[in-house]
């Protein structure tokens, strides 16, 4: 698969000093913001302060947003199925439209960033506990009848060359809230060159602030948001998790197969 292995000019030392400062401003307006307004703001009201605080975050990382297909989403509550590359992916659907998230439960435990997400509703989920993710579950299911949930159903994050199977638990949500299941492929793209990209890549043991470091290095980055629509043949929704699952799978992994092989 094609990929972005040229050497970019790097961001210089001088001006990624500057880039730390300006997060950790743009991270502590974000909890004051959490603490002042989020108590006493509406739905609507918190919406516009997540999608302006993503936005002015990716701007800092020099992150263009490209979002395909966004038309097909519906008004009403859904759940949507993505794959998952970085801790940035969440920053960048909330730049498009601020929704729910489930969270693997170590990004609870990650300084201001893990309180900051549980303030935001994401739900955390334990990867290795059934018995979690039934409870979770049932979270979701009485979440979705108000609000869209967006899950990443790998259990993991990787490259975005290709896209590993999807564990189907999280999908009953939708089945029991008979919700539509959208699709969202996410992909990095190197701007000098067009070419899928590693740099926001946030797998092994790479940790939150090497991979900060990473791309405040790159600052040359889109992140291209392409959305899918539920399986329309059906006059109702489908009640078998597995199928779900397996059809957001399908969407994603044919549609990068494509797009990184060009």
């Amino acid at each position: 698969m094609n990929k972005d292995s040229s050497n970019q000019t790097q961001t210089p030392f001088i001006t990624r000093f500057f880039l730390w400062a300006a997060i950790w401003i743009h991270v502590l307006c974000g909890v004051a913001t959490l603490i002042v307004v989020f108590p006493f703001a509406t739905t609507m009201t918190k919406h516009r302060h997540i999608q302006q605080w993503s936005v002015r975050l990716l701007t800092i990382f020099g992150i263009h947003l490209s979002v395909k297909n966004a038309h097909i989403l519906p008004l009403n509550s859904y759940l949507l199925s993505s794959n998952h590359i970085s801790w940035m992916d969440i920053h960048a659907i909330n730049a498009f439209q601020p929704i729910r998230f489930v969270a693997k439960s170590e990004v609870e435990k990650w300084p201001i960033f893990g309180w900051m997400a549980k303030q935001l509703g994401t739900v955390f989920i334990k990867r290795d506990s059934s018995r979690h993710a039934h409870f979770v579950v049932g979270e979701m299911s009485g979440a979705l009848k108000l609000d869209s949930i967006c899950i990443f159903p790998e259990g993991t994050s990787t490259n975005g060359e290709s896209v590993r199977p999807f564990k189907p638990n999280l999908f009953e949500a939708a089945v029991i809230a008979k919700v539509p299941v959208y699709t969202l492929a996410i992909r990095y793209i190197s701007r000098a060159t067009g070419l899928r990209s590693d740099v926001a890549a946030f797998i092994g043991d790479m940790g939150l602030l090497e991979s900060i470091s990473n791309m405040l290095k790159n600052r040359n980055l889109e992140v291209e948001l392409t959305f899918f629509p539920p399986a329309g043949s059906a006059p109702e929704q489908p009640s078998d998790r597995k199928w779900l699952a397996l059809h957001s799978y399908e969407q994603i992994s044919q549609y990068l197969a494509k797009t990184n092989s060009l």
